[in-house]
């Protein structure tokens, strides 16, 4: 796996744990979790976040500062049943520049305070001791990291197989959101940005946002909207497509990003071209929670979207998109067995 995703519990320990309803072992076990996140609530108020509050999944965001901060780090936990009395939480370390020895020596640092604190809360102990790291970080450097960011989910073996061989539309179509604004666009208002139900599979939870574009200008204003957001700036990736018909020209405005995810905004921008659906920008979230789901990860994206696009009607009609994903999804599990038989 990369490093830097994953604390030392994501993969193994805590696998057993029931997915739901994640209830704590006995009474006062509960109680005490119920205390601990009430008292970091408080404490951390909106940094705080409630991913999944029935797999009593959460994280924060830690920085080195509270004004213009150069080291930033989200702190993922799911609390098992038996934590903190006789279980460690399981926990990842959501960072693109985290990895090798600075990886290894903050893993290190959150397992010494549990096995020093064998039986007691110790989140506030993991936070706290994750800023006192980034603030070291920041005095020890005149600038911030400068690393991009890639997927949470290392493909393995012929896993690229499965892409989606989509036909991209020519080049001479296609805009991206490096332009400059026009003065007809400087006063666009911000469109209504709508959300989705979220999808949750082995931990990982997956949502839907939405929102009526006309402009790339109002993409980015879309964009910074959610991001102001502090539950969807902590997620792992947010992915995206756009399209805008221009009737002038008769040609669409259109780009995707994967946030990391690799080839998960040309999947979202495929579909978004087969359902034949203009004007909209569509933005998924993910929650990586620590359990690889391979290509299950783009059916729970691609289904995101397109449950979003007919709740708000940006499709014919719900058969009609259903009999649509049905061939996309059809073409994923194609490849996954094809190559599974030639391996």
């Amino acid at each position: 796996g990369k490093g830097g995703d994953r604390g030392r519990w994501g993969e193994g320990a805590g696998s057993d744990v029931p997915r739901r309803p994640m209830a704590a072992s006995d009474p006062e076990t509960a109680q005490r979790q119920i205390d601990e996140i009430d008292a970091l609530s408080s404490i951390y108020g909106d940094d705080w976040c409630v991913v999944d509050e029935d797999e009593r999944i959460f994280c924060i965001k830690i920085s080195d500062c509270l004004e213009q901060p150069k080291w930033t780090l989200c702190l993922q936990v799911i609390l098992p049943s038996e934590y903190p009395a006789a279980a460690p939480p399981i926990y990842q370390l959501n960072a693109p520049w985290l990895r090798g020895h600075d990886y290894m020596e903050l893993a290190n640092s959150l397992e010494e305070i549990y096995v020093k604190n064998l039986g007691e809360c110790i989140l506030y102990l993991w936070v706290e001791k994750i800023r006192e790291v980034l603030i070291e970080k920041s005095q020890s450097s005149d600038a911030g990291p400068n690393v991009e960011k890639i997927t949470e989910e290392i493909d393995e073996g012929n896993e690229d197989d499965y892409s989606l061989e989509y036909q991209p539309v020519q080049e001479d179509t296609i805009k991206t959101l490096n332009f400059v604004i026009s003065e007809s666009q400087e006063d666009e208002e911000l469109p209504p940005v709508n959300h989705g139900n979220p999808i949750s599979d082995r931990r990982s939870t997956f949502q839907a946002h939405l929102a009526p574009v006309v402009s790339p200008k109002q993409v980015k204003m879309v964009l910074a909207k959610l991001h102001e957001n502090k539950k969807i700036a902590s997620a792992t990736h947010n992915i995206y497509a756009y399209r805008i018909y221009c009737e002038d020209k008769q040609t669409y405005l259109q780009d995707c990003e994967d946030d990391g995810e690799t080839a998960a905004g040309g999947r979202l921008l495929h579909l978004m071209q087969i359902l034949n659906v203009r004007n909209v920008l569509v933005v998924v979230s993910r929650w990586y929670g620590g359990i690889r789901l391979g290509p299950d990860r783009f059916k729970h994206i691609n289904n995101c979207a397109r449950n979003i696009l007919v709740e708000y009607s940006y499709t014919s009609s719900a058969e009609e998109s259903s009999k649509q994903l049905e061939k996309i999804l059809r073409n994923i599990y194609f490849y996954s067995a094809e190559n599974t038989t030639r391996t």
